[in-house]
C-alpha cells in the first residue's frame, strides 16, 4: 500500500513560483495603465473590465479538479491588472492619495485574511484544495496585489525615490524576508505573505521603469510591446519550467499498488 498525499490547488513555493509571480506582477503593471491610459478608457472601466477578467478566471481555476499550471497564472495575473487599475482608482480618481489608498487596501488585506483565519483556521496556501477555502486565496492575493501597487507608486512618486531605487528597496526587502526565512524561526505563512505582497510593489516600479517617459526615469517603451514580452516570457517559464501542486498537510490516503 502507498500513501498519495492530497494536492492542493496551487503551486509550491519555489524559486521557479517567484519568479514568475515578479514576471507577473511587472506585466500587470504595463497591462493595467496600456488599457487605463494608452487606451484612454479610465481607472474605472479599465477596473471594471479586469475584475470581470479574473472573475471568470477565478471561477474556472476553482472549478478545477487539480492544479493547472496555466490557469492558475493567468488568474495571477487578472490580479496584478485588476490591482493596478483599482489602485490607480484609489489613489487618483478618488482623490484619497498614496497613503489614503495604501492604508485602505491594507485594511481590506488584513480583514481579508481574519476571516479566512477565523473561517479555516489557518491562512497556509498549502491548505488550499478546497472551493471556499480557494475563494478566500484569491479574494486575499487580489487585495494584496491591489496594494502592492499602492505601495510601489508611493514609493517611487512621493517620496522621490524614482523607479530604479524604489525597485531596489523592495528588492532588499524581499532579501531580508529570504533570510529570514532559511535563518530565523519566524512563521513561514507570514514571510510568504510578506513576500507576496512585496513581490507587487516591485513589480510594479520595474514595470514603471520599462514604460514612463524618459524625463519622468523610465526607459520609456511601448506599454503594449512591454507587456507583449512580458506575456510571452511567462508563458514560455510556464511551460519550461518544472511546477507541480503543493502538498495538503495531515491528509492522505491509501491506494492499491
Amino acid at each position: 500500500m502507498d500513501r498519495d498525499i492530497e494536492r492542493s490547488k496551487v503551486p509550491e513555493v519555489t524559486l521557479v513560483f517567484w519568479i514568475i509571480k515578479i514576471l507577473a506582477t511587472t506585466l500587470g503593471e504595463t497591462g493595467g495603465d496600456a488599457v487605463s491610459m494608452s487606451m484612454n478608457l479610465g481607472y474605472a472601466v479599465s477596473s471594471f473590465i479586469f475584475i470581470g477578467i479574473f472573475v471568470v478566471a477565478a471561477a474556472a481555476q476553482i472549478s478545477a479538479k487539480k492544479f493547472h499550471p496555466f490557469l492558475y497564472w493567468l488568474v495571477v495575473v487578472a490580479t496584478t491588472t485588476a490591482g493596478t487599475t483599482m489602485a490607480d482608482f484609489a489613489d487618483r480618481s478618488l482623490g484619497i492619495g498614496y497613503p489614503g489608498g495604501a492604508s485602505l487596501l491594507f485594511v481590506l488585506l488584513m480583514l481579508s485574511l481574519a476571516i479566512w483565519y477565523r473561517s479555516a483556521g489557518s491562512i497556509s496556501v498549502n491548505t488550499v484544495s478546497t472551493p471556499r477555502i480557494e475563494m478566500f486565496y484569491w479574494v486575499a492575493i487580489l487585495f494584496s496585489q491591489t496594494l502592492g501597487t499602492a505601495l510601489g507608486d508611493w514609493m517611487a512618486d512621493t517620496n522621490g525615490l524614482g523607479y530604479e531605487r524604489g525597485a531596489l528597496v523592495f528588492a532588499a526587502g524581499l532579501a531580508l524576508i529570504a533570510a529570514a526565512y532559511f535563518y530565523a524561526g519566524i512563521s513561514r505563512t507570514l514571510l510568504f505573505w510578506a513576500a507576496f505582497i512585496l513581490t507587487r510593489p516591485l513589480g510594479a516600479t520595474l514595470g514603471d521603469l520599462l514604460d514612463k517617459p524618459l524625463n519622468n526615469g523610465g526607459f520609456a517603451f511601448s506599454r503594449f510591446y512591454a507587456s507583449a514580452i512580458l506575456a510571452a516570457v511567462i508563458i514560455a517559464c510556464v511551460a519550461l519550467l518544472p511546477q507541480r501542486a503543493g502538498t495538503h498537510p495531515g491528509k492522505t490516503h491509501t491506494s492499491a499498488v
